[in-house]
């Protein structure tokens, strides 16, 4: 028998439930921590999320999130600016960023290619990649995607693409297991995988 709630919990469930990972245990959990907090807090988080949402927009090289024009790594000098590590997400630099080991820039993509939910090369962000090989000194694409079927999909599309240019394409090695997300990986699994990236 379910739970008749109130209204407004019944609709503050329903939106938490629509972030990843959160089912209705969890939302209930979060829904009634926050009913727990002073007006305060609520307002706090209130604030963080509107700051976030209107401050936040995508770097214009490398389409990670940025405040300015350009995202942190982008701005940073020291990073090897020939190598490019070519991601699905935003959630995938924080990953490989935590793992310590890689030095150059990124490319996010901001989704793989997947025909059963309508996702083309061109819903994608490949365009503005081939763009940066023409206009930068690039002499390595490792291209860090979800070994998915989509993301193998997806690497190979690239990789095709990019083969003309003579720059070399490398893709994550041992490590990340088929079907695994690289969201999920450990930092050491991170590390392994880009010292032992092969040529596609």
């Amino acid at each position: 028998m379910r739970i008749d709630y109130p209204p407004s919990l019944k609709s503050l469930l329903q939106e938490l439930e629509r972030l990843p990972g959160i089912g209705p245990k969890s939302a209930l959990r979060i829904a009634i921590f926050l009913l727990n907090q002073p007006k305060e807090a609520i307002e706090r988080l209130i604030q963080a999320l509107q700051r976030v949402k209107e401050q936040l927009k995508l770097c214009r090289r490398c389409f990670n999130y940025a405040e300015g024009e350009l995202c942190a790594i982008c701005q940073d000098e020291s990073r090897d600016s020939s190598l490019i590590c070519v991601v699905e997400d935003p959630m995938d630099v924080v990953v490989i960023e935590n793992a310590g080991i890689y030095q150059g820039l990124y490319h996010v993509l901001h989704g793989v290619i997947s025909p059963i939910e309508g996702i083309g090369p061109e819903d994608l962000r490949i365009n503005e990649l081939i763009d940066r090989l023409n206009n930068e000194p690039i002499r390595e694409v490792i291209l860090a995607l979800s070994p998915t079927t989509e993301g193998e999909a997806t690497s190979t599309y690239i990789a095709r693409l990019i083969r003309p240019f003579g720059i070399k394409v490398t893709q994550l090695a041992m490590g990340l297991p088929v079907g695994g997300s690289l969201d999920y990986a450990d930092q050491l699994t991170i590390m392994r995988a880009l010292e032992g990236r092969r040529e596609v």
